[in-house]
This record gives C-alpha cells, sequence and structure tokens, in this order.
C-alpha cells in the first residue's frame, strides 16, 4: 500500500507501538515487528480511518488493488495483526470486529512529523515475512522435503507439479521453514491462488517485498531490486496464471543468482533453469488379503487417515480386523492428502465401515474440510472445479470422455474410443499430453507400455458432467471385446505373475463395459464381451465373477443365436465356475455337456478338445473315474486329428491322471511323462481354467513315491509348487498343493503337510472355493488323527465329507475313508471301521479310484487283527492280495506298507525268515537313499528280525 504524500514523512504511535509508513516499519519498545506485506497493509489501512468502520470489501480493495481475493484471505492477515499486536491480552484493545459490517482501529493515535534536518539514516532491511505455519507433523514426506531442499539449494529453482489436492503448499512451506536459517530469515512467500489477472503476478510479488508497483513496467525495479539479494522466494499455485509466472520466475532466476525460487503448481512452468519434482500421491498397501495392522501402519497414507480420524474425534485404533478396511478408503482415494483428510473427518460420524460403504457406493466430493483452509480446498469439488476451470474446451472434453476409463488404459485405447466428429485423432495426443502436464491424469509405466489412468476422486467428478452416453460407451465396450478376443489367444504366452498384471492391466474397464451392457446398454455387444472375458477370468481365478457375468449373458441371448460361438464359451465358463464354486451340481454337468455338444456340432475340434478335458475333471471330482478315463481316451483320438504338440501333450496329460486314479501305474507312468516335458507342453495353459502341465507334474510326483522314488517325487512336487505359486492362479496352485500334501503324508512329514494345507484353505478362501474348503478342514482332521487327537480328527472329517457329498465332490472320498477307518480304530470302533473298509471297498470297485486298493485291502487286514477277536488268517489273505496288486502294477510303496504289516504277522506266527525276506524284497525296490516314515519302520523291524 502506497501512502499519500503528505504524510511521507510522518511517523504514528498508538500504545507501545510506533508506526514509520514510508519504511513499512512497525517498532515496540524499539524492536522490529516482523509483520508481512499484507498484515502491515492492513494496518496502514485501519490506522488512515480511525474509530469508523471499514468494510470488508473497502479492506481487500485497499489492501489487494486491482485483484479479486477471498475475504479468508483477509481475516487471516487481520488475525496475524491482532496477534503481532497482543490485541486483546490485558487491557490491550486496538482492533474491533462489527460483525458483518467489517473491522475499526479504536486506539488513539499520535502523529510526528521527521525534522527536515535528521541525519539520514541507513536503508533498513526488510523484516522477514512471516510464512503460513507449517503442519505440526508432516505424514510420508519427510525423504521427499529433504530431497526437494537439497535439489533446491543445488540448482537454485524447483516447481513441485502434481494434482489438486497431493499436499504441494504443505510441502513447499515445510521446505521454506527448514531453509529459514540458511537465508536468514528471508523467505517470502506468495500466493497467487487469489489472483484473477495473471498481469497482477509480477505486482504481488512487488508488494509482498514492500516495493512501489505504480511503474506502467516494474520488471527492471524488480530485478535491481533482488540482484543482490539472497533469500528464498516461493510462488504458490501458479497453474492458473502461469502465462505471467512462468516467464517471471525465469527472468528473476537469471538475472538474481542469490534468489531461489520455490513454485508450487498442476504443471510444470517449462522455463530454462527450472527442476521439476513431480509429488506422488502417499503410498497406500496393494490390494490383497493378509494385510496386517503393523504392515498397514507402515504407509503414510493410512497414518495420515487414523491421525485426522483420532483429531476428529473417531475412536479408532488400527488392528488386523480393521487393517483392510482403511487401506481400501486409501486405496479409493489414490493417497491423496485432502482427499484422505476430508474422508477421515467423517468417520466420527459414520464410522470407519459405513465411511467405507459410502465411498464405495458414491465418492462425495462434498464433504467439508477444515474451515481455515483456502476454499478451493475445502472440499473436493471445489479442487476439482478449479483444475478443470484452468483447462481449453478441447481438453475439457477430451478429459470427460477420458473418464469412461475405469482404471488405467493406453493411448491405443483413446486413440479408438475418445475420438468422433468433435475430436480429431490427430489431436488427441497433444490433448492427452497436455492432461498429464497439468496433472488431471497420471502416466504409469506398466511393462514397455505406458499406461495412463485418471485418479478417482477426479473421475468420480467428471462423472457427473455430461458426457457422450452410449456412443461413448459403446466404443469403450467394442474397444475391450476386441481386446480379449486378442488377449485370450496370447494367454499361453503370458505364463508368470508379472506378465499377468501387464497384460490384464485394464480389467477394470471390461467389467466397467459389462456393467454398462447389462444396465440399459447395448447387450448384444455385451453378450460377445462376456464370452470373450470368460477365459480371462477364469486364467485369472475369478470364478464368482466369471460365474455371475456367464449367468447374465446367457440370460439375454436371444432364441435365434443358441448354439453360437458366445454360447458355447459361456456355458462353459459356467459349467466350470459352478463346479469350483458349488460343486458337482446338475447345473455344472448340464451347462458343460451343452458347450461340448455345441462345439461338437460346429466342429470346432480344439474347443472340443478344452472341453473334453473339463468333462473329464468334472465327472473326476464326481468320483465318476471310469466315465473320466473315459473322457481322457476321447481327447486322445481329438487331439491326434488335431496333430499338433500342445493338443498331444493336453491330451496325454488327461490321460496320465486318470490312469493314476485306476491304478495304473506303468501306463500313467509313460503318458504323465510326455505331458511333463514332452514337445508343446509349455503351451498347455490356464486359458481354459487349468494349467494341464502343471497338473501332470504333480501327479507325475505321486507317482514316483508310488514307485518307490521319494526324493524324485518330493523334488518334482516342490517344483511344480513353485511353478504355480509364480503363475498366480489359485486354482492351478490349489491343485499342485492339495496332491503335494498327499505325498507329504504318506512320507509322514506331518509338518510339510500341515504348512501346504494351510496355504491351500487361504486361497481357496480367497477365491471362494467352497468345496476346497471343506478339502482342507478333511486334511486337518487327518492330522489330528495320525498325531494322536483321534476323536477331533474323525469328527472333523466327518464333517468334512457330509459336506463334500453335498457339494458332490467325491475325489478324495477314499482317501478321508482310509484316515476315518484309522481314527475309529484308535477309539476301539472296530465294528464301525470294519463296516467303513468294506463300504470303502466296494466303492472302489463301483467307481474305479482303483490307485487305493492295496491300501484299502492292507487297513482291512489291520482292522480284522484289532479287534477284540482277531481274525488272524483272513488278515493274511487280505495283506496277500494287497501285496500280489501292488506288484502287479509296480507301487512299491504300497507293496513296502503291506510288506511291514504281513512281517509283523508272520514273525508273531514264529516264520521270522519268511518276515525278513519279504520286507528286505520290499526295501530293495526302493531307490538308493530313500528316507519315509515308511523306510524307518521296515529298518526297524528289520533289526529285530
Amino acid at each position: 500500500m502506497t501512502e499519500p504524500a503528505n504524510r511521507a514523512a510522518e511517523t504514528l504511535s498508538f500504545g507501545p507501538f510506533t508506526v514509520t509508513p514510508h519504511e513499512r516499519l512497525v517498532m515496540r519498545d524499539g524492536v522490529a515487528l516482523p509483520l508481512g506485506g499484507r498484515t502491515f497493509d492492513t494496518l496502514i489501512a485501519l490506522m488512515s480511518r480511525p474509530n469508523e468502520v471499514v468494510s470488508k470489501w473497502e479492506l481487500i480493495a485497499s489492501v489487494w488493488p486491482g485483484m479479486t481475493v477471498e475475504e479468508a484471505n483477509l481475516r487471516f492477515h487481520v488475525a496475524a495483526l491482532r496477534k503481532a499486536l497482543g490485541d486483546g491480552k490485558g487491557e490491550a484493545r486496538y482492533i474491533t470486529t462489527l460483525s458483518g459490517r467489517g473491522y475499526c482501529f479504536v486506539a488513539p493515535i499520535a502523529r510526528a512529523s521527521l525534522a527536515a534536518k535528521r541525519r539520514p539514516e541507513p536503508q533498513m532491511e526488510l523484516p522477514p515475512v512471516k510464512l503460513p505455519n507449517r503442519l505440526q507433523r508432516m505424514v510420508g514426506r519427510a525423504d521427499t522435503i529433504s530431497a526437494v531442499a537439497e535439489k533446491l539449494m543445488a540448482s537454485r529453482f524447483v516447481t513441485i507439479v502434481g494434482p489438486g489436492g497431493v499436499g504441494k503448499t504443505a510441502v513447499a512451506v515445510a521446505i521454506a521453514h527448514d531453509l529459514l536459517e540458511t537465508f536468514a530469515d528471508a523467505a517470502h512467500f506468495v500466493d497467487l491462488a487469489a489472483l484473477s489477472d495473471p498481469d497482477l503476478v509480477i505486482t504481488s510479488i512487488m508488494l509482498m517485498l514492500g516495493l512501489p508497483a505504480q511503474a506502467d513496467d516494474p520488471m527492471p525495479a524488480l530485478l535491481a531490486h533482488l540482484r543482490d539479494e539472497r533469500m528464498l522466494l516461493i510462488l504458490d499455485n501458479c497453474e492458473h496464471v502461469i502465462s505471467a509466472a512462468a516467464p517471471l520466475a525465469a527472468e528473476i532466476f537469471q538475472a538474481a543468482p542469490h534468489v531461489h525460487i520455490l513454485a508450487t503448481s498442476r504443471e510444470a512452468l517449462r522455463v530454462e533453469g527450472e527442476q521439476v519434482h513431480r509429488l506422488a500421491p502417499l503410498a497406500v498397501p496393494p490390494d490383497g488379503p493378509g494385510l496386517t495392522a503393523a504392515v498397514a501402519w507402515t504407509y503414510p497414507a493410512l497414518q495420515l487417515f487414523l491421525e485426522r480420524a483420532t483429531a476428529g474425534g473417531a475412536q479408532l485404533a488400527l488392528d488386523d480386523s480393521n487393517a483392510a478396511i482403511v487401506a481400501g478408503i486409501c486405496r479409493k482415494l489414490d493417497g491423496m492428502a485432502l482427499a484422505i483428510e476430508l474422508a477421515a473427518g467423517r468417520v466420527e460420524a459414520y464410522g470407519l465401515v459405513q465411511t467405507a460403504a459410502l465411498l464405495d457406493e458414491r465418492l462425495s466430493l462434498l464433504w467439508q474440510g477444515q474451515r481455515t483452509a483456502p476454499p478451493r480446498q475445502q472440499t473436493l469439488q471445489a479442487t476439482l472445479d478449479w483444475s478443470y476451470g484452468l483447462l481449453s474446451d478441447l481438453e475439457r472434453l477430451v478429459l470427460r470422455r477420458l473418464a469412461v476409463f475405469a482404471g488405467h488404459f493406453t493411448i491405443d485405447a483413446a486413440l479408438e474410443v475418445v475420438p468422433d466428429d468433435r475430436v480429431d485423432r490427430s489431436v488427441l495426443f497433444d490433448a492427452i499430453d497436455s492432461l498429464v502436464a497439468k496433472s488431471m491424469v497420471a502416466p504409469r509405466p506398466i511393462g514397455a507400455m505406458m499406461r495412463y489412468r485418471l485418479l478417482d476422486t477426479t473421475r468420480a467428478y467428471l462423472l457427473k458432467i455430461e458426457a457422450d452416453g452410449a456412443a461413448l460407451a459403446a466404443r469403450h465396450a467394442s474397444y475391450y471385446r476386441r481386446w480379449l478376443d486378442q488377449a485370450g489367444t496370447t494367454w499361453a504366452a503370458v505364463p508368470s505373475a508379472d506378465e499377468r498384471a501387464v497384460h490384464f492391466s485394464a480389467l477394470h474397464n471390461v467389467r466397467a463395459a459389462l456393467d454398462w451392457c447389462f444396465n440399459g446398454g447395448d447387450v448384444g455387444i455385451g453378450i460377445a464381451l462376456a464370452a470373450a472375458a470368460a477365459p480371462i477370468f477364469l486364467a485369472m481365478s475369478l470364478l464368482v465373477e466369471c460365474r455371475r457375468w456367464s449367468e447374465r449373458a446367457l440370460r439375454a441371448i436371444e432364441p435365434q443365436a443358441r448354439g453360437s460361438a458366445e454360447e458355447m464359451h459361456l456355458q462353459a465358463a459356467l459349467g466350470l465356475t459352478l463346479m469350483f464354486t458349488r460343486g458337482g451340481s446338475d447345473a455344472a454337468r448340464g451347462a458343460l455337456s451343452r458347450s461340448l455338444e455345441i462345439a461338437t456340432a460346429r466342429g470346432d475340434t480344439m474347443n472340443q478338445l478344452q472341453l473334453l478335458g473339463r468333462m473329464h475333471i468334472f465327472h473326476e471330482r464326481m468320483g465318476q473315474f471310469e466315465a473320466a478315463l473315459g473322457y481322457a481316451q476321447q481327447s486322445l483320438a481329438v487331439s491326434g486329428a488335431l496333430g499338433d504338440a500342445a493338443s498331444i501333450a493336453l491330451a496325454h496329460s488327461l490321460a496320465g491322471v486318470s490312469l493314476h486314479l485306476a491304478g495304473k501305474h506303468r501306463d500313467a507312468l509313460k503318458m504323465l511323462e510326455i505331458a511333463w516335458q514332452g514337445p508343446g507342453t509349455d503351451r498347455i495353459s490356464t486359458v481354459y481354467g487349468f494349467d494341464h502341465r502343471n497338473r501332470a507334474g504333480i501327479t507325475l510326483a505321486r507317482e514316483l513315491w508310488l514307485q518307490g522314488r521319494p526324493a524324485d517325487a518330493l523334488q518334482l512336487a516342490q517344483q511344480t509348487v513353485s511353478e504355480a505359486a509364480q503363475m498366480d492362479h489359485p486354482i492351478t496352485l490349489c491343485i499342485a498343493l492339495i496332491w503335494a500334501v498327499s505325498i507329504a503324508l504318506w512320507s509322514g512329514d506331518l509338518d510339510g503337510a500341515e504348512a501346504d494345507i494351510d496355504r491351500f484353505i487361504a486361497h481357496a478362501e480367497s477365491r471362494s472355493m467352497g468345496p476346497y474348503l471343506a478339502v482342507g478342514r478333511g486334511v486337518k482332521g487327518e492330522l489330528a488323527i495320525l498325531r494322536g487327537d483321534a476323536r477331533s480328527g474323525v469328527e472333523t472329517i466327518k464333517g468334512c465329507l457330509e459336506e463334500l457329498h453335498d457339494a458332490g465332490y467325491e475325489l478324495l472320498t477314499t482317501t478321508f475313508n482310509l484316515a476315518l477307518v484309522q481314527g475309529l480304530l484308535a477309539l476301539g470302533r472296530f465294528e464301525q471301521a470294519m463296516r467303513l473298509i468294506d463300504e470303502a471297498i466296494a466303492l472302489v470297485e463301483r467307481c474305479g479310484d482303483h490307485l487305493y486298493m492295496p491300501e484299502l485291502l492292507r487297513v482291512k487286514g489291520k482292522v480284522l487283527l484289532s479287534q477284540p477277536q482277531p481274525n488272524r488268517d483272513q488278515a493274511q489273505v487280505e495283506f496277500m492280495q494287497s501285496l500280489e496288486l501292488s506288484r502287479r502294477e509296480s507301487a512299491r510303496a504300497w507293496e513296502l506298507r503291506t510288506a511291514i504289516d504281513l512281517a509283523e504277522l508272520l514273525a508273531g506266527q514264529q516264520r521270522r525268515n519268511d518276515a525278513k525276506q519279504l520286507l528286505q524284497s520290499a526295501v530293495e525296490g526302493f531307490a538308493e537313499g530313500s528316507d519315509t516314515a515308511d523306510i524307518r519302520t521296515a529298518s526297524r523291524l528289520l533289526g529285530t528280525l
């Protein structure tokens, strides 16, 4: 503010204060007060009209001439002035507020002229400008503050760039406070947010520095003043006046070698000398199960949320039960500091769970923040209004259209979806580049290609603005249908989890397109999209989601479209997902049968082979092993007709598994070795829900164990589990784990079996695979029996079998029956044990899983020996039958178990030499160095013989 000429040589005094307007100096008892420039101008404006009410608009016009300023700025400086003067302390009264009218300076003022002959005094240095207060605690920004401060000292000119609400100003203020001592308190903060005219940027800086700004061209005076000054100049919120702020900053940087410039903006200034630091949102935990409070607390976004929620009055403590909820809120808000603070402020009123639900239902842009925040940051709506208002008409149109994308999108996708007669493809690149530069679109490299996305808050804002509706959504859905067709054909070449993350980063767009299609959009596109999406959902084990969209699309198919390729894929997907989530239901069987019928009628041999594989697995899980073997044999014929190595390997996998379960070990071994390591095995992919190579590998490991090669079996089992884990495909991993568990149990490694079954249960839970959860509990029961807790184990297995029977899952019925018999024997329930073992043998003879017949016969012999009146003769008959069957099929592991039990019986009959020869023969069939619980038992028994 400039003083009238006739008062230029005056001093004013009130209370203990002396004011020298022309020197912009306020003294208290001879000590200068550190008033900021606007605060000083506010004091002079009030003192120029003592005992008069000065309206807020008059004050704003006087202190910020020619500028549009929000009332909050005036309140800030009046409050700062009162604090500096000690107004209201004791009897001190200087400024009065008249509600609704303005402010009045009420203290008596004395005036005095300076003597003309007064000795000239040297020009006083400008008192330091008061910086905005820094936050009491900056969450997650310590490294950023240090890095930017270091860069600022080295390069002298840094712009902090980021979207609205990310925390640019807070970081800049913190840096300024940290560097105050370095600059001898000469740090000047210029808030450009209130300016409506770019021409006022230089005026604001001049006034902040206490320089007159009346010249037509104030630039030379400003540069002359700064040329020898050492100071830190903070230019905050440059984006809306960037046309003036950018060249001005460049001029100051070149002309004033001791001035350091720290700017904040939603886009870079793009001038010589500028170093850009793009401020990232606060880190949030990745989406996934098992997040603990200890891990969650290490993420700054969650720390900020909890601190602000607690400050707002919420009784909230982070623990394992709510860590995932808090993480989900922070992810939804993209780690944006302002959005997190606004959401945290709702917890006291709504509670944590309801706050999360409200965000999922509708991301509220109108939740109020702190009253003292600038108006543009008091709601997300205001922040986004500010950013959106800075865009050109073309940029706004492109941004609104980009909101159709949910999650990441590629430039190829944008080129296919966004353009029409209003947006030419040629200008789209420039528009997206500009939106990225202005922090409205976030770039992210995924793999070798750059992806882009809108923050969820930005997208929610844009979706409230009328866009191009159905035409845009139809282009979006059609593009992703074509993308899925291509992705489905290349899935076999994308085996690892990292590669799949790259390949399927746009899956959110598929979901959004499906939702539009079946909720008032284009159902025809939706049916094709669901059919194309089904293999991808299955490949990622998204079973419930795949089932939901498949059911919805099948209901929408018109009668004339029955028998189409789309129906074939949808029926196949529905059958498989029903099988895994609800067991062997008639609905699952019907869907798979219908799909195979369509493939056969269409002459689609490749899909016919894949569907024979699904029918094989379905009947295997149903316990219909002979039917499963029939489908496997059909697949061998179809693969021979196709002739390619991958098809032949797939069919050999199916046949090898069926022969293994049928107890045909020699033939199974040949088939499984071809499927595991023969030509084409690297292309037996999970595109149809299974990795048939991995399934062959874990089955081959079981064969190696049965044939007396436990070390090789264990190594191969570990390899297949490891490969399945790298695929990040829960179905494949669950299959590998459950068969690996069987090898550990057979070997007597109870701890290893428990670790694998716990992992199995966790993955089954993550994909809602109900039958597998029952399987996991059944194995837990088996472990309990083996560890001596027969009562608990028996009850657990009984409950498990009931669940599995209800679900139509009979694959492991014989395994659990064997464990149950062992538990009943331990409890002395001999009649129940005998009845159950006879039923189990009859079931195997009826269904065809002869793999376990030697074990069933052996266990029946043990039951006969365990009765109050042992039937040794019949027990020996059962043992001999088991022994003969094991030897016939080269199941050396079953042979050894039976040899141990028979040797004990023979030794009791004083036939020790026969027992010894029997055991030695069985042990010799094992690979050298084999070490299992059975080998150790046999060795101890041989020692006694």
